[in-house]
């Protein structure tokens, strides 16, 4: 449960009738987003309300009808996933600088700029962004928002999503930190030895290859051995 001062309201309509949870902003996202994890960790009222400014549960009957169950956590799900999210103007504020900063960071890690290939720094990315007046929905996510932006500013810098492939081989004594690689990278191929080793093959994005080598390195004690393929 989360406290009420921390709640938004997530509001879902079906017909002429309107059904309410209260909800944390950033558990929404999770949730939104497909994360797996407690809804009702990020509730802060176990209720379904009609009305949730004015404290009006929503009717067993009303429930029935629009989501044939009277299950809180299923229902909250459904609102939180498919309804709208009512947010204060600061919080609203908040959320789009979050989202901004996050696209940034991640078009710094996965693009280049094909005529130097080399990365773009964040501070001219954000300066492109301004340039080319992309809105920042705060509602929608870091990937789908990404790939809004790179469209968007095309006419602005050149850009060019640059991935790598690289060939990794992490020794018997450390692959039981494989499932850490696995996680955090896009491995494509994988393949265990009869020594015990793991060999793989991970596509990164250019601006992501250090963070890779660190992690290996960290899992290894920096055993692992690596080529990379192109």
């Amino acid at each position: 449960m989360v406290s009420l001062d921390k709640a938004v309201v997530a509001r879902y309509k079906h017909g002429k009738k309107i059904f309410e949870v209260l909800v944390d902003p950033e558990g929404a996202d999770l949730i939104r987003g497909g994360a797996n994890v407690e809804i009702e960790e990020f509730l802060a009222a176990d209720e379904i309300f009609a009305d949730a400014s004015k404290g009006k549960k929503a009717t067993e009957e009303d429930l029935m009808g629009a989501f044939s169950t009277t299950d809180v956590v299923e229902i909250a799900g459904e609102i939180i996933k498919e309804g709208e999210l009512q947010l204060t103007t600061e919080q609203r504020r908040k959320k789009v600088e979050e989202k901004r900063k996050a696209v940034i960071e991640r078009i710094a890690q996965i693009c280049i700029n094909p005529q130097t290939k080399t990365p773009h720094p964040p501070t001219r990315i954000e300066i492109a962004l301004t340039e080319a007046k992309v809105h920042i929905d705060p509602f929608k996510s870091v990937d789908e928002l990404v790939i809004e932006a790179i469209k968007a500013l095309r006419p602005i810098i050149p850009i060019k999503i640059e991935e790598t492939e690289i060939a990794i081989r992490i020794p018997a004594t450390y692959t039981g930190q494989v499932y850490e690689l696995k996680r955090n990278f896009n491995v494509t191929r994988e393949e265990w030895q009869k020594d015990g080793s793991f060999i793989a093959m991970v596509k990164v994005p250019a601006g992501m290859r250090d963070d890779l080598f660190s992690l290996l390195n960290r899992i290894t004690k920096g055993e692992a051995e690596t080529k990379i393929v192109k």
